[in-house]
């Protein structure tokens, strides 16, 4: 251990203490251990240390800890053998990994494993103190959590509280039960699902009924500004760091400090952002624009969206492996209307009796949805999800004469079988049916696979020679030929 950890934190960095909790520090380095134990004793917690995985076994299986601290590279015995037994035990145990060599791979491989986070040596004193108080936050909000967390469903009739989490499929309620458990936790928390699906409604409600719920939830849309705009946005930054910084500005992160951030569109944020925003959750430290120092601490909990396959963005290099396990400590998955057909009726009259009630007089007659209206609605694709489907009813109810009964006739709906011609476009016809990302990911897909088969054809399945008429180097060509399971050599069996 380096001496920067004795180093005092500045009272700027310092976090909020939560004291009298049972912490466990693991490490082979006398003065790392001492050193650790010494500066958690004086903020308030109980310690205890060792330098040796098979004490660590022992201390852990009689007696309870809230933080285990425990080196990753241990000997004989593993760091990760001491997290593996350590969460076996007491499942409730926050455990941290320490680590001299913090790559990528052990990195994951510890939060796969069950790690709360991993400490990165050298580390200063204002780090050890940030994220012990942050582990210390989420042991206490575990042990005072006494909030009904139980979701007052709006029902058919429109009672109970205003949340619109409304539905009865399986898939929805598993979702919603979900978001029940989570809730009153501080565990960082990922929702998936096609736009419209209401992602953010999820993220909403696991926000209200949180220990933050007093505080403020902020959402950042990642895809509607360009990457410096988010940020200085997310960031901040101070006077005089880019033209027109006439003042020093908090970012985002530290305004939603003591309650949530809402990370929409996720997989749109550019990889040197995602870096930034991963040092974030490892200290909790935010560094402004132009600034030079760490201008604040912040306690924030994470709830983030895409409606990408977050472990496909992964594979395809759009989201960092180590921030998608810091951020996907929950995932939650939320399934398109069409997967939830018996919830439409529910969602309709729903709708209906807000927009109706929003834009007529009161005591105004409401018409009345017919069961052949429902199973129309019932029948149709819904490619936008809820959110198409509220827009729709919300159109019935402005147009739609007071008392009259609501036929299929009168649904406002698009010819979803109507193509766009290709010759408009120059794309295939039926992919304009799809999402963006979707047909995005769809036609260059499909581009790769024709055109790597041209190419491999046209060099005569020589690899080499396909390789340089591509413009790029062989080990790309066959990771792009095996997953698209090409043969890289089609003809003939040429080979390289």
């Amino acid at each position: 251990m380096t001496q920067p950890l004795f180093h005092n934190a500045s009272a700027n960095t310092a976090p909020e203490k939560s004291t009298g909790l049972r912490i466990l520090v693991v490490d082979e380095d006398r003065t790392l251990r001492e050193g650790c134990a010494s500066m958690l004793q004086m903020d308030g917690h109980n310690v205890a240390s060792t330098g040796r995985g098979e004490e660590a076994l022992e201390l852990v299986r009689r007696r309870r800890y809230d933080i285990v601290l425990v080196d990753l590279y241990l000997t004989p015995i593993s760091g990760m053998e001491v997290l593996k037994a350590t969460l076996e035990v007491h499942k409730e145990t926050i455990v941290v990994v320490m680590t001299g060599n913090p790559s990528v791979a052990s990195s994951i491989e510890a939060l796969r494993a069950g790690a709360w986070d991993y400490l990165p040596k050298p580390f200063s004193a204002s780090h050890l103190q940030v994220l012990v108080g942050r582990a210390a936050y989420a042991v206490n909000s575990a042990k005072e959590n006494v909030l009904d967390i139980k979701p007052k469903l709006v029902t058919q009739n429109g009672a109970g509280e205003r949340m619109e989490l409304l539905g009865i499929s399986p898939a929805f309620r598993k979702a919603v039960d979900l978001a029940q458990k989570v809730a009153g936790t501080d565990a960082s928390v990922m929702i998936s699902g096609e736009s419209g699906t209401g992602k953010e409604l999820i993220a909403q409600y696991i926000h209200k009924h949180s220990r933050r719920a007093n505080r403020k939830i902020v959402p950042i849309n990642c895809a509607a500004l360009p990457e410096n705009l988010l940020e200085s946005e997310m960031f901040g930054y101070r006077k005089g760091a880019f033209t027109g910084a006439d003042r020093d500005k908090a970012g985002l992160l530290e305004v939603a400090h003591g309650g949530t951030l809402f990370l929409d569109e996720l997989t749109e944020m550019t990889m040197p952002l995602q870096a930034k925003l991963l040092r974030v959750l490892q200290d909790g430290v935010v560094r402004r624009l132009g600034s030079e120092t760490q201008d604040a601490v912040v306690d924030v909990r994470f709830v983030s969206a895409t409606n990408r396959d977050p472990q496909e963005a992964v594979q395809n290099g759009i989201l960092r492996e180590d921030l998608f396990y810091r951020l996907r400590v929950v995932p939650i998955k939320l399934p398109p209307l069409r997967n939830r057909l018996e919830d439409i009726p529910l969602l309709s009259e729903h709708f209906f009796t807000r927009s109706w009630q929003r834009h007529r007089p009161h005591g105004t007659p409401v018409p009345s949805l017919t069961a052949e209206t429902m199973a129309f609605l019932q029948s149709r694709p819904w490619r936008g999800n809820v959110r198409e489907l509220q827009n729709v009813i919300e159109h019935l109810a402005v147009i739609a004469e007071p008392g009259r009964a609501i036929r299929p006739e009168d649904i406002p709906v698009y010819d979803d079988d109507a193509q766009v011609p290709a010759a408009e476009t120059g794309l295939p016809a039926a992919i304009m049916n799809d999402a963006f990302h979707l047909a995005k990911d769809n036609l260059v897909a499909q581009f790769e696979k024709e055109y790597l088969t041209r190419l491999t054809t046209r060099a005569g399945g020589n690899m080499s020679k396909a390789a340089r008429l591509a413009g790029i180097d062989r080990t790309t060509l066959y990771r792009l030929m095996e997953k698209h399971g090409l043969r890289r050599d089609p003809l003939s069996g040429a080979t390289d």
